[in-house]
C-alpha cells in the first residue's frame, strides 16, 4: 500500500497557504509522488475561494484534524471470504494468506462475521459430537467441491439443506434398519463399492449417495439414481477421509464469530484497541461507510508506523499545524517565517527563505526542477504571491517576490494590479461576516517564554466598521484567550486602502501597557505603516512577553 501524503499549510489558512498546498502538491504528482494530496487546515476564506473559483481549481482536501484514526494504520488491505464459501477452502485461504482470522462478508462485501482458530475449533466439536448424529448445513455443489467429486448425477446442486451423515458401515440389514430411521430427503449415504448398499439408498431415495475410493457406479444403478433424482458423487478418497470431509463442505458462516465488533474507518485508533482487547481473535476488521471490509486491525497496527505523512507549507510550528500532525512524520517544510521550537525524529528538506510568500518559494521550485507551469497553477502562485505581499507593497516584499510575480504574470497573461486589485476587494466582505469567526480568520500561535499568544489578520478596505465593532471584537478576543489558555490574543485589521493597520488586543495588562503605538482607545491601537504582522509586529509583541515574563 503507498502511503498518502498531505501537503497542507497551517490552521484558518490564508490564501498564500492553500496556493502553497495546491501547487506544491502538483509539482510533486509530476516529480513522481502520485499520492501527493493537498489539503487544508481550515474554512477557506473569502479571498481564497475567489481565487480558486476565479481559476477553476478545486479547493484542497479539507482535513479538521490528524488525530490518530483507524484508516491511518491499516495495511495492505485483507484476504475475505464469502459467506457461502466451504469450511475446506476458507480454511485453506486463511492459510495461505497468513491471516489468523478472516472476515466472512456477503455479496457484496459487507461483513457479517469473522473465522478464527478459536470459534472454529469451537464449531467444528459440535458437528464431530459423538453423542449426536452429525448434521452439516450443505449444498451438493459445496460437497462436490470440497471432496473434489467426480458428478455421477447430481440435482439441485446450490440448494442448501441441512445434510444427515451416513457412513454404511454396518452389515446390510443394520443399515438399512438404520437408514429407515432417517429423513431421507436430508439423507447422505457414504458408502464404498457395496452394491447391496448402494441400490437400497437409491431406492430409498436418499438426497445424495458418495462412493468412496473413485469404486465406479453400475450402469443400472446410474439409471435408477436419475430415474429416483437421487445425486451420486464419487469420491477420490477412502470413507474415512471423505466423512470428514463433508463435514467441512458446510457454509464457512456456519464457523464464523459474529460477536467480534467491526470498526469503522473514521474511529479514533483508541476505538480499536479497546475493540482488539475485546475480541477473542486479537483482530478486528475495518469497514467503511458502506459496511464493507477495507482492512483487518491487529495488535501489530497499534504500534506501526501511520500510511500517511506530511509536508508542511507557509508555517513550521507545530502549534500553527493542522491539530495531530505531531503523530506523523514530516517528510519537508518550506516557508518563509521564523523558526519556532521545531523538532522531527528524522533528517528532512526543510527550505526557509527571507521572501514575502510562500508561493514565491513554489515557483523557484518549478523552475528549479525544469517542470512547466500550467497555467491555472501560475494564476494561482501569482496570486499567492500578491495577496500575502499586499499587492508587492508590503514591507516583507523583496525582489525575488517581484520577479516571480513578473515572471507568473506572463505565463498566465494576468495584469499584475488589476489582480491584485481584484484579490483585495474580495477579501473586504470580511466585514460581513460575525464577529466570533472574524477573529479566528488566518489565526496564528506563537511560543514565546513558554507561554502561548495568537495574533489574527485581516484584510479589509476600511477598518472602519470594525473599530465600530471594538467591544464585541474584544470580548471574543478575550473568550478566545481564555479557552486557549493564551498569555494575549490580537487581532491585526489590515487597511488595504491607506497601508496601515489596526490592532485589538486582550490580555496581560503589562503587556498591553508596553504597546508604544497611538491608542484608539482601550486595548486598540493605529499600527502606521504596519503591514506584515510577521515582520513587523510578531517579533515586537515576542520581545515584549520575554520582557514582561523576566520582570
Amino acid at each position: 500500500m503507498n502511503d498518502t501524503v498531505y501537503v497542507l499549510g497551517h490552521k484558518n489558512p490564508d490564501t498564500d497557504s492553500v496556493v502553497a498546498a495546491t501547487a506544491y502538491a502538483n509539482l510533486k504528482r509530476e516529480l513522481g509522488l502520485k499520492n501527493c494530496v493537498a489539503a487544508r487546515a481550515g474554512k477557506m476564506n473569502p479571498q481564497s475561494e475567489y481565487v480558486f473559483e476565479r481559476f477553476g481549481v478545486p479547493f484542497p482536501v479539507f482535513l479538521p484534524d490528524l488525530v490518530p484514526k483507524v484508516e491511518y494504520y491499516l495495511g495492505n488491505p485483507p484476504v475475505t471470504v464469502d459467506r457461502g464459501t466451504p469450511l475446506w477452502e476458507a480454511l485453506a485461504i486463511m492459510n495461505q494468506s497468513g491471516q489468523k482470522s478472516l472476515p466472512i462478508v456477503d455479496s457484496g462485501g459487507r461483513y457479517r462475521s469473522m473465522l478464527h482458530y478459536s470459534s472454529f475449533a469451537q464449531n467444528i466439536l459440535k458437528k464431530i459430537n459423538p453423542h449426536k448424529k452429525a448434521v452439516v448445513p450443505t449444498s451438493l455443489g459445496r460437497l462436490q467441491a470440497t471432496i473434489k467429486a467426480q458428478p455421477v448425477c447430481v440435482f439441485d446442486p446450490e440448494s442448501q439443506f441441512r445434510a444427515r451423515i451416513l457412513v454404511a458401515a454396518l452389515e446390510t440389514e443394520s443399515f438399512k434398519r438404520h437408514l429407515d430411521a432417517e429423513a431421507k430427503d436430508s439423507a447422505i449415504v457414504i458408502v464404498g463399492d457395496r452394491e447391496d448398499v448402494q441400490r437400497y439408498a437409491i431406492e430409498s431415495k436418499v438426497r445424495a449417495l458418495i462412493i468412496s475410493n473413485g469404486s465406479l457406479l453400475g450402469r443400472s444403478l446410474k439409471d435408477l439414481a436419475e430415474k429416483n433424482r437421487v445425486s451420486v458423487l464419487v469420491s477420490p478418497y477412502d470413507t474415512s477421509s471423505t466423512s470428514l470431509l463433508v463435514i467441512y463442505s458446510t457454509p464457512v458462516e456456519t464457523m464464523g464469530d459474529s460477536d467480534i465488533r467491526p470498526v469503522q474507518k473514521h474511529e479514533p485508533l483508541r476505538r480499536a484497541r479497546e475493540a482488539i482487547a475485546e475480541s477473542a481473535s486479537r483482530s478486528v476488521p475495518v469497514l467503511d461507510e458502506e459496511g464493507r471490509v477495507i482492512g483487518l486491525f491487529t495488535e501489530g497496527d497499534l504500534i506501526r508506523e501511520p500510511n500517511l505523512s506530511l509536508i508542511l507549507v507557509d508555517h513550521n510550528e507545530l502549534s500553527q499545524a493542522v491539530d495531530g500532525a505531531d503523530n506523523y512524520r514530516i517528510l519537508e517544510v518550506i516557508d518563509h517565517h521564523r523558526l519556532g521550537s521545531f523538532h522531527t525524529r528524522y533528517p528532512i528538506m526543510f527550505i526557509n527563505r527571507v521572501v514575502g510568500s510562500t508561493s514565491t518559494i513554489i515557483t523557484d521550485m518549478y523552475r528549479g526542477a525544469k517542470i512547466p507551469l500550467p497555467r491555472q497553477i501560475a494564476s494561482l502562485l501569482l496570486a499567492g504571491i500578491l495577496s500575502d505581499t499586499l499587492i508587492l507593497k508590503s514591507g516583507t516584499t523583496t525582489d525575488i517576490d517581484r520577479e516571480a510575480a513578473e515572471y507568473l504574470s506572463n505565463l498566465s497573461d494576468l495584469d499584475i494590479d488589476e489582480l491584485g486589485r481584484d484579490i483585495m476587494s474580495s477579501a473586504s466582505t470580511v466585514t460581513k461576516k460575525p464577529t466570533d469567526e472574524i477573529v479566528r480568520l488566518d489565526i496564528k500561535e506563537y511560543v514565546a517564554d513558554d507561554v502561548t499568544f495568537t495574533v489574527s489578520q485581516v484584510e479589509v478596505n476600511s477598518p472602519d466598521e470594525l473599530l465600530e465593532r471594538a467591544d464585541e471584537v474584544l470580548s471574543e478576543l478575550a473568550l478566545m484567550r481564555r479557552a486557549g489558555g493564551h498569555f494575549f490574543s490580537a487581532l491585526m485589521v489590515t487597511d488595504i486602502t491607506e497601508l496601515t493597520s489596526v490592532l485589538f488586543v486582550d490580555g496581560n495588562k503589562e503587556l498591553v501597557s508596553l504597546l508604544r503605538y497611538p491608542r484608539v482607545r482601550d486595548r486598540v491601537f493605529e499600527l502606521k505603516d504596519v503591514l506584515s504582522r510577521k515582520k513587523q509586529l510578531v517579533p515586537l509583541l515576542t520581545e515584549l512577553t520575554e520582557k514582561v515574563r523576566r520582570e
